[in-house]
């Protein structure tokens, strides 16, 4: 049985309260484990530690790298791919395009890179999810999971018409069986409906969906409680109507309000928190200070910042009307996709520019939010990747929040109106290390549910980062020296030793199997796909974990 010593590290481990603290950590057949018995065991291998930071593996909850909106930006953005140096294939890794938009295996590289060991997709069409899956088994490294889209699905608006919360909370069961996803996502719920049938959207929680006679509203709260009726780890995802649109902070703080208690997670609430009007961009402004101190008082929220960073990147998002209004005023190409019956998506390269009004706010709003949060415990490290910016840009957005001069400095850069449309001035917080290792570990595996991951305490992955600490915040988080993946060490002083599989996360809540004959008519009514070929089967789980309701694992 493999035994690894960590020893005499300067340990921050906050879900363990430990703040500094040196000591040794044991990592034994992949699992964190109390130090033997006989302390006289000679462990396989021993890394000498002292001096070094170390935290859990990154835990990224949010982001896009996998299904067919991914894919789709690969193909368009050819320009994208020639602007990076690519991933050269060495003994031990295949080589990889990079850019804003990276493949499969540089994925898992980059990733790991940072010390990062988990993620999760967060928008897969249940339709595509055979397809992800197999794009899963591509990125190495990394343990994996994906939310499934329902907020537009046709099944489940007409059970939320109908009022058949019974049917509804069936079908998200057997859906997420069938997919072998862990979790449910709204996008835009309702909306991306209505613009498909040519009409605006959802311009509040109350308009109605063309054809199925429910709102916004309904669609949310139902499904919100769905996810509480199914107990799953995870929280109902929610991408809020109005994303990116003048004065969509109403929008924000009535979903908030309409959950009435509900738990609920609310993903790159940066895009969603603007004061203004979409006729009078004179008029825009943040609007963070009202939303945050509405979610600090309500503790059955939980959020992701989705930061803006200035520079080239692709915007992706299952809300195919934002695809279209950037390609109009960005006039960049555009691309859209439509998956039967339960979502779409739009495509847009853009570039965020400092000297850009708009663009400069939504990077101080972002900053906002981390600051104005009182509970770390509540907010998770995001750019939505690649949507406001890479993943890779998160060191950067580290240094800035450990630093309020280097804030500063780059507010005197942007566009001087930014300083009068937000408080990002007035706000001198600065992150400890021990909020970082919250907001990018131990929060995101707690909102997920995810109780291997974001500690090392005994029985815990074996996922351990250990930095070299740096006044240069940005260096320090960018290049760890070690990085050990369930036991084994895969990356050392930056280069990639061993490439893992990685494991699935998924749930496989239960369901009244009655209820099935009515989804099979469904299927038989409306799609292309036969309603047996639909289940994702198990050969596409080479190696997976059930996530059981109370966050424990059953492999």
């Amino acid at each position: 049985m493999a035994l690894l010593k960590i020893s005499q590290a300067i340990i921050h481990d906050p879900a363990q309260g430990i703040n500094g603290s040196i000591g040794d950590l044991w990592i034994k057949d992949g699992i964190l484990c109390s130090p033997p018995a006989d302390l006289a065991q000679t462990p396989d291998r021993v890394l000498d530690a002292r001096g070094l930071v170390a935290m859990a593996g990154g835990v990224d909850m949010h982001c896009h790298i996998a299904g067919p909106k991914v894919n789709l930006a690969r193909k368009m953005r050819p320009e994208d791919k020639r602007q990076a140096l690519p991933i050269r294939r060495t003994p031990n890794t295949r080589s990889g395009t990079v850019g804003s938009v990276p493949n499969t295996f540089a994925t898992g590289y980059l990733y790991s890179g940072m010390g990062y060991t988990t993620a999760l997709d967060a928008a897969i069409p249940p339709l595509s999810a055979r397809h992800a899956l197999q794009e899963f088994q591509d990125i190495p490294i990394l343990d994996k999971g994906f939310l499934i889209l329902l907020g537009n699905n046709h099944y489940a608006l007409r059970q939320i018409a109908q009022g058949e919360a019974g049917r509804l909370r069936d079908f998200a069961a057997w859906i997420l069986n069938a997919s072998g996803a862990f979790g449910i996502k709204l996008v835009n719920p309702g909306g991306i409906e209505n613009w498909k049938n040519g009409r605006r959207g959802m311009t509040d929680l109350d308009t109605t969906v063309e054809h199925f006679g429910c709102t916004a509203r309904q669609i949310i709260t139902s499904l919100a409680q769905t996810v509480m009726d199914l107990g799953l780890p995870h929280a109902a995802h929610i991408h809020c109507n109005n994303l990116g649109v003048p004065g969509n902070f109403d929008t924000t703080l009535a979903t908030m309000q309409a959950l009435e208690g509900r738990r609920a997670h609310f993903t790159h609430i940066q895009f969603h928190s603007y004061g203004g009007h979409p006729d009078d961009q004179s008029l825009f402004c943040s609007e963070t200070v009202r939303l945050a101190d509405y979610f600090n008082r309500n503790k059955n929220l939980t959020t992701d910042v989705g930061q803006v960073l200035f520079g080239e990147t692709t915007s992706m998002t299952g809300d195919g009307p934002v695809g279209y209004y950037l390609s109009k005023i960005t006039g960049r190409k555009w691309a859209n996709s439509d998956t039967e019956m339960e979502a779409g998506c739009g495509i847009v390269p853009i570039t965020y520019k400092e000297k850009s009004f708009v663009h400069a706010l939504q990077w101080a709003i972002g900053l906002e939010w981390y600051l104005l949060v009182d509970d770390p415990w509540r907010i998770a490290m995001s750019t939505d990747h690649p949507n406001g910016a890479s993943f890779l840009a998160y060191p950067e957005i580290i240094a800035q929040l450990m630093s309020k001069n280097y804030r500063d400095e780059i507010l005197a850069r942007v566009h001087p109106k930014v300083a009068e449309k937000s408080r990002l001035s007035e706000l001198d917080r600065e992150y400890s290390l021990n909020e970082i290792a919250i907001i990018t570990r131990s929060a995101p595996a707690r909102m997920l549910g995810l109780s291997n991951k974001g500690h090392l305490a005994p029985g815990a992955d074996g996922d351990v980062v250990l930095y070299q600490p740096d006044h240069d915040r940005r260096r320090m988080f960018e290049f760890p020296r070690y990085v050990i993946k369930s036991g084994s060490v895969i990356i050392d002083n930056a280069e990639v030793r061993q490439t893992p599989a990685g494991q699935l996360f998924h749930v496989r809540p239960d369901h009244d199997h009655g209820a099935i004959p009515d989804i099979r008519k469904w299927f038989e009514s409306f799609y292309t796909i036969g309603f047996d070929n639909y289940p994702v089967d198990e050969s596409y789980f080479a190696k997976h974990c059930l996530v059981r309701c109370d966050g424990s694992l059953l492999t």
